[in-house]
This record gives structure tokens, C-alpha cells and sequence, in this order.
């Protein structure tokens, strides 16, 4: 392919090339060249609406359509040599196009423009990251449930403020990351949904006065319709937008999780075992066995954070309709949606294969007079005392068993009608972590029962 660098495709405006730094600022082949296999799509799209309407010959629809199959296996095949001095992906075709066809290629620009051509490519990578985000997250929700089904009824310490709370089950605990993913891929498909529709024939933002259909290139290219407004067709970029908000309220999920991976793995917790596939060792410490895959899921999500507030900033004070500012709207997107796909993958593996320790996960559920509330609520229940006294009465008898250096269900009953004279052995029944859990019967909670309702919910979902 040629790299005649005096041939910008831009006209006879512009006689003379730009300089070395000019070409470097304005090409952007070097990551937009992803988009090549949507910018062919696009133009197949457009060129068979052509033939269809008359603006074009069915013989120059045809060389076009046979030409484009010529570049596109070319581009797969390796083959392609990209040139920074055609500037980006849609001129490296076209001037490809051009070489192997001849001036069939020259038509083919009819009744559009770079403007709406670039919107209806980065459209259609977008929407197939959608996609692939969505299949990713729908393999790590199952990867969760799978957890949750195995240890629906292990009992483990829940947290807040990282402190041991009440106790709850490895299921409940596994589920509710299930539901958070859930979210995540109703935004995704909320997303993709509003971002359907079709730029092409927008032209540079005021349509065009070719009598073209809309109507069957959207078709053609999956859309459900053609985009109303010509000028908010070529300006928009909602759709990346969305695509990386989305993305990064994912992301905090996955780092949240991450985060927990790295504590329950530490040896001071023992909550769960990772296995070797995602885990590293230390070059001077032969004991360690380091959490580096989630670590760097944590750390990633950083890079999807920024490439949101990017975009954000490129395009919060730009005037309708394009201004080239826009350019800078793909690295960053391809950057997310690379780092995206790259940590639900990594963690669906951590999850598919980390083991759960049972016995650490009891052991600490006990710990820490996780049972409290349970003793709160039975005196609010039998002896129909209010819940703020209640709540007294119980930090009366956690002061007493943590003076002892004991847990809760170690104070004789004695011990307890010192604090309150009408507490009976009943209360017995309700401290013991396995019948706290069983009791919190209550929609979405941690019930084996309910835990496993849920289940079954998730697994007809999926």
C-alpha cells in the first residue's frame, strides 16, 4: 500500500502536506484501526443502500462490496499497512479500496462524511463491547452463584466497619456480589439499548441532499432506527459515556470483591484459598503466597476511573457539532473496555477456583459477640422489652463476657439474671451462630432458606 504522504484525500484546499508534528497530532491509525472491521461493515452498509436507491451503479456496488472483503481480509490476514499520513482508519480503507478497485472507490463517500462515519464505527465497537460485557459479567455472576450454592448454609462473620457485625452464610455473602453484578449488567443492556440507533447518513451534521435510506442502513447495521437529529448524530458520544459509567460502577464491584479476596486470603484471616493460577510467590520469602491477580484488579479499575473523567473533560465545552477535540474519544474507551474484560475474566477465574475454608469461616463467625443482636431481640421478643433497653441490657452482658475474656453463650444463666432477673434458658436457643443464621427468615435474608430461594431465582435468570 502506498504511503505517499501528498495525497491527504482532503482536496485541492490543501496543497501542501502538513509537517512531521502536524501528522503526528492528527493521525490517529495508530489505535483507531480497532474500529476496521465496523468501518467496513458501515461503508458495505452504506454502499448496497446506494445501489438500492440509484445514487450508484449495481456494478460499482458490487466492485465496492467485493474490495472491501479484498481490505478486510487483508487487515485480518496482517497483511494491511496502515499509514499515519492517511490519518485514520476510514481513509487507510478508502485509499486501499482505491488501489485494488479503481474510481467505483470514489463514489462510495456519497451522501456521508467522515463525521457520521466515525460516529456509526465507534458506535458498533461500543456496542460490541456491550456485548462482551455482558457475557463476561453473566459468566462471573454464575461463577458466584456456583459459590453460593456449595456454602449455602456455612456460617462466616459479617462485617461493618470491618468489624465482626452478625453472623451470616458464605451463600448469603456470595449472593450479594450476584446482585450487585445483576445491576451492572441491567446497566449495560439499559445502555445499549438507548445507544441504538444509527448515525449514518447524519453526513457532516445537516444530512444530506442525496435521496438515501436511513432506514436500511440502520436495519442493515442492527439499529433499531436512524438517529433523529442530524447534528446530535455526528456530536453525540452519550454512548461511550454511558459505556464507561457503567464500566466503572462494574469496576468498584470487582475491586470491592478484590479487596476482600486479599484480606480473607491473608493468613491472619484464612477465609478462603486462591489457587495457584492466580496467585504469585515472593523472591526472598519462600513462605508467601501473594494475591497478585486480585491486587491488580484493584489497581486496574483506576485506569477505567480515569478514561470516564477523560472523556468527560473532552467533551464538556465542545460547541455542536464536531470539532476535533472528538478524536480523543477512543483510546481511552478502548483502554476501559481492555481493562474491563480483562478483570471479569480474572476474576471469574479467582472465583471458579478459590476454595472457602469452612472451619476458619466458623470458627471467626462466633468470635467478636457476633451473636448480640440475637440476644437483643429475644428479650425484645419473650420478655416484650423495648429494643432500647434491650440493646442496654445486652452491652450490659458483653461487658460482663468480654471482662471474662469469654463469648456470650459461655455466661451461665446466672450470670445473665444478675444483669436481668427474667432472662430464662431459652435464651441459649438463639446465641449459637448456627441458630442465628437459620432465624433471619425475612425476604433476602441470610437464611440458608432464603439463601437458597435466591439461588434458584439466578440460576432460572441466567
Amino acid at each position: 500500500m502506498t504511503k505517499d504522504t501528498s495525497n491527504q484525500m482532503w482536496g485541492g484546499r490543501f496543497a501542501a502536506g502538513p509537517d512531521a508534528i502536524m501528522e503526528a497530532i492528527n493521525a490517529s491509525i495508530g489505535y483507531d484501526q480497532r474500529m476496521a472491521a465496523q468501518d467496513i461493515a458501515g461503508s458495505r452498509a452504506h454502499a448496497a443502500m446506494l445501489a438500492k436507491t440509484g445514487i450508484l451503479t449495481d456494478s460499482d456496488a458490487e466492485a465496492i462490496r467485493e474490495g472491501l472483503l479484498t481490505v478486510l481480509s487483508e487487515i485480518e490476514s496482517g497483511t494491511f499497512e496502515f499509514s499515519a499520513a492517511l490519518e485514520d482508519i476510514h481513509m487507510n480503507v478508502e485509499a486501499r479500496l482505491k488501489e485494488i478497485i479503481g474510481e467505483p472507490a470514489g463514489r462510495l463517500h456519497t451522501g456521508r462524511s467522515r463525521n457520521d462515519q466515525v460516529a456509526t464505527d465507534f458506535k458498533l465497537w461500543v456496542r460490541d463491547q456491550i456485548d462482551a460485557a455482558i457475557q463476561g459479567i453473566a459468566a462471573l455472576i454464575r461463577a458466584f452463584v456456583a459459590q453460593a450454592e456449595a456454602g449455602a448454609e456455612w456460617v462466616m462473620p459479617g462485617f461493618t466497619h470491618l468489624q465482626t457485625a452478625q453472623p451470616v452464610t458464605w451463600g448469603h455473602h456470595m449472593m450479594a456480589y450476584v446482585e450487585m453484578l445483576g445491576r451492572d449488567l441491567t446497566r449495560f443492556q439499559d445502555a445499549r439499548a438507548r445507544m441504538n440507533e444509527s448515525p449514518l447518513g447524519a453526513a457532516a451534521l445537516a444530512g444530506t441532499s442525496f435521496g438515501i435510506d436511513r432506514q436500511m442502513t440502520a436495519e442493515t447495521l442492527g439499529f433499531d432506527r436512524p438517529a433523529a437529529n442530524s447534528l446530535d448524530a455526528v456530536a453525540d458520544r452519550d454512548f461511550a459515556l454511558e459505556f464507561l459509567a457503567a464500566s466503572s460502577i462494574c469496576a468498584m464491584h470487582l475491586s470491592r470483591f478484590a479487596e476482600e479476596l486479599v484480606i480473607w486470603s491473608s493468613a491472619q484471616f484464612r477465609f478462603v484459598t486462591l489457587s495457584d493460577r492466580f496467585s504469585t510467590g515472593s523472591s526472598i520469602m519462600p513462605q508467601k503466597k501473594n494475591p497478585d491477580a486480585a491486587e491488580l484488579i484493584r489497581a486496574k479499575i483506576g485506569r477505567i476511573f480515569g478514561a470516564n473523567t477523560a472523556l468527560l473533560m473532552v467533551m464538556k465545552g465542545l460547541p455542536l457539532a464536531y470539532s476535533k477535540d472528538m478524536q480523543e474519544d477512543k483510546e481511552q474507551v478502548f483502554d476501559a473496555a481492555d481493562n474491563l474484560m480483562l478483570a471479569l475474566a480474572a476474576m471469574e477465574g479467582m472465583v471458579k477456583d478459590m476454595t472457602a475454608n469452612r472451619d476458619s469461616l466458623e470458627a471467626a463467625a462466633g468470635s467478636g459477640f457476633s451473636t448480640a443482636t440475637d440476644l437483643a431481640d429475644w428479650l425484645v421478643r419473650a420478655l416484650n422489652m423495648p429494643f432500647r433497653d434491650a440493646h442496654h441490657v445486652t452491652g450490659s452482658l458483653v461487658a460482663m463476657a468480654e471482662s471474662r475474656g469469654c463469648d456470650l453463650p459461655d455466661l451461665t444463666l446466672e450470670d445473665m439474671k444478675s444483669v436481668h432477673e427474667a432472662i430464662t434458658t431459652d435464651v441459649f436457643d438463639v446465641l449459637g451462630v448456627h441458630n442465628s443464621v437459620a432465624s433471619r427468615l425475612s425476604y433476602g435474608g441470610t437464611a440458608p432458606a432464603r439463601v437458597r430461594e435466591q439461588i434458584a431465582r439466578w440460576k432460572e435468570a441466567l
